[in-house]
């Protein structure tokens, strides 16, 4: 089946513009994605991908922080944005699983391992500030992701020492139904390293589980969904001495009537989230030979919660939406650093509290050939309880402490969308909306170290705000159907890493900077301004075969302002100015199924002043499926094949590389 499921030409009869959400009743559709740029991965995609991050950056401008997935990249850079407008480890686009966020509490990304790729029925990615019922952290986009409940057993095995195992089933229970899933994922990896290799490079590993069980249950009118999940990873950094570890549970609860049904309608969910992180970095002598222990954050406990009540009446073709929500983060880093004569010599507690409460209100509404949407909504923050204090390890004396005064304040947000059809097969779009995202506690309170660069917190950043505008056309001509469009950004106060020394010097606060290594800052720039065009369009060349294309061009400059005056007309960190797909998906047979697809990402830089370029990209991959009974698949995957990715240089010019060509098989059985 095709990468993406573009929208109908004309609006469809239903209440809302039901197309561009998941008819599913553990999340309702909403009216506030009415005009919005949208796209589809279907649940073969999904499932036919190794791990969900491969299947959505693959569609052009979704990405990670860094290049590599996460079957080598540390939970720190695993944050995912939906715009190439400016990258982040803690991301700006949300992440739903059947409308409960996924994104970390501490930091912010996303712990990929915990949403298997195999259970998943859909993914829809909404492009940009729209999606005002969300509220904040959807800066750039929302990705939301469904589950299906089909039993399922999948085992795979590949290059690299890959494994995988998925299973899941589901049992009938009172008023409902109970599933249950489990999930392994295990890499030998590779050493990211190739030329300027020396003896402490490791493997980039990975070890990681999940599970998670759930009751959906069908009281008449109303339903009721409960969801418990787990995670537990580990995974080796690519130098000796250099690991992380990764846990975490959430609870999640929701209950409502159905979605569009005429009259009154409602929505109550509640969730909650804890994590932890483990993570040790180390700093190389020259030639790479040893490696010394920089920093042991050996504890990171974070708890999250959410809780929202909305209502909707439904009458005809207008729909009118209202609710509230409350969000908050609690969490600290407990670390240990600076390193010498072969012991930790510092001790430091770091972090503090985040929260917000919000309402919205929206309506839509539709008429024979055009619709209309909108809304408004307002959220209260506050960042409080911040700390961080330092101590000698062996006496206890407190060698540093800091603290910020509480701060909070009020950030409106508002959305217009709509569609007009202009002919039979062409309709035009457009959207202006104002966004925001509160920085996370990683971003305000923990310092953290990569090889020989630091990079220091910031208690005293501000939100950051999105506002922006976008036009476009929905088309079909006979078996082709399109979108295309473009838009405009501008993300004020963006957070970004700045570059405030280079080493070899000694800071107050930071400690010793070794030659080579450069000391950062998170710090608010005025802007990053950001202009693009995005194209997807898909050919059904015969009942059999299809061909999908996409694009997406970027251009992000930063204003730094007076903060930061040397980044003005640069690009930001981590954002590549093109992306483009082609896929051709074919049935040879009533068996056997093929799928082809190169993707090409255009050059990023790995510094906010653009001296460390990563050159651009092309890969493929070329896969075969053969049914040999119904619900029995087996599948042959070649990936990573073209050009290796450069996924980090360091200020000496040394490059870390992604993954070289690998084939992985995997057995799928289906109920």
């Amino acid at each position: 089946m095709p990468l993406t499921d573009l929208p109908p030409a004309a609006p469809p009869t239903a209440p809302l513009v039901e197309a561009v959400v998941v008819a599913d009743y553990r999340r309702p559709p909403v009216p506030d994605l009415t005009g919005l740029s949208w796209i589809r991965i279907d649940g073969d995609v999904l499932t036919g991908s190794a791990r969900t991050d491969d299947a959505l950056t693959a569609t052009p401008g979704v990405s990670l922080f860094r290049r590599t997935s996460s079957q080598g990249a540390n939970p720190t850079t695993q944050g995912v944005s939906v715009r190439a407008i400016a990258g982040t480890g803690a991301g700006r686009a949300l992440v739903t699983l059947d409308g409960v966020p996924q994104n970390d509490p501490f930091g912010g990304w996303v712990i990929w391992s915990a949403i298997p790729s195999a259970g998943l029925g859909s993914a829809d990615i909404i492009r940009g500030a729209g999606s005002v019922r969300e509220g904040p952290v959807a800066l750039t986009g929302l990705i939301a992701l469904t589950r299906t409940d089909d039993p399922v057993l999948s085992v795979g095995a590949g290059g690299l020492g890959e494994r995988q195992a998925f299973a899941q089933a589901s049992l009938a229970a009172p008023g409902g139904h109970v599933s249950a899933d489990v999930a392994h994922d295990s890499s030998d990896g590779w050493i990211p390293v190739i030329r300027g290799r020396g003896a402490a490079d490791r493997n980039l590993t990975l070890d990681a589980t999940s599970a998670a069980i759930r009751y959906d249950g069908d009281l008449g009118d109303t339903y009721l969904s409960a969801r418990l999940s787990g995670y537990s990873e580990r995974r080796g950094s690519g130098i000796a001495g250099a690991l992380s570890r990764s846990t975490g549970a959430q609870l999640a609860v929701t209950a409502g009537t159905a979605p569009l049904r005429e009259g009154f309608g409602w929505r109550a969910q509640g969730w909650v989230t804890g994590s932890n992180l483990y993570n040790t970095s180390v700093s190389t002598a020259v030639g790479r030979a040893t490696a010394t222990p920089a920093n042991r954050q050996y504890d990171t406990p974070a708890l999250g919660f959410g809780a929202s009540l909305e209502a909707q009446q439904v009458a005809g073709g207008r729909t009118l939406r209202a609710g509230m929500d409350v969000r908050g983060a609690s969490g600290e880093s407990r670390e240990q650093f600076r390193y010498l004569s072969g012991a930790f010599t510092r001790n430091r507690v770091a972090g503090g509290d985040a929260d917000t409460v919000g309402a919205f209100a929206e309506a839509a509404v539709q008429g024979s050939d055009w619709t209309l949407g909108g809304g408004v909504r307002a959220d209260y923050w506050r960042d409080s309880h911040a700390h961080r204090v330092e101590t000698n390890a062996v006496t206890g004396a407190q060698t540093l402490n800091l603290s910020a005064a509480d701060r909070d304040g009020v950030a409106p947000t508002a959305r217009l969308a709509g569609t007009r059809k202009l002919t039979d097969g062409l309709t035009l779009r457009a959207a202006t909306y104002v966004g925001f995202r509160p920085p996370t506690l990683n971003e305000l309170h923990r310092p953290f170290r990569v090889g020989n660069d630091v990079t220091e917190a910031n208690p005293g950043l501000k939100p950051e705000r999105l506002s922006g505008a976008e036009l476009g056309l929905d088309g079909r001509a006979g078996p082709i159907r399109w979108t295309a469009g473009l838009f405009a950004n501008r993300l004020a106060d963006a957070v970004t890493n700045v570059t405030v020394a280079s080493g070899p010097i000694t800071d107050s606060v930071a400690g010793f900077i070794p030659a080579g290594g450069v000391l950062r800052q998170r710090r608010n720039v005025d802007a990053v301004n950001a202009t693009g065009a995005e194209l997807s369009a898909v050919a059904r060349l015969s009942d059999d075969l299809s061909l999908t294309l996409s694009g997406a061009l970027t251009r992000a400059r930063v204003d730094g302002g007076g903060g930061a005056p040397r980044l003005t007309g640069l690009r930001p960190a981590g954002t590549p100015d093109m992306a483009l797909l082609a896929r051709l998906d074919w049935r040879a047979s009533p068996t056997i199924r093929l799928s082809g697809a190169v993707r090409r990402e255009g050059r990023r830089f790995d510094d906010d002043q653009n001296l460390r370029p990563l050159r651009g990209a092309t890969a493929g991959s070329l896969t075969t499926a053969w049914t040999f009974q119904p619900g029995r698949e087996v599948a042959v995957a070649f990936e990573n094949i073209g050009q290796r990715a450069q996924t980090a240089r360091d200020a000496n010019g040394l490059l870390s590389w992604g993954p070289p060509p690998t084939v992985r098989i995997s057995l799928t059985l289906r109920h």
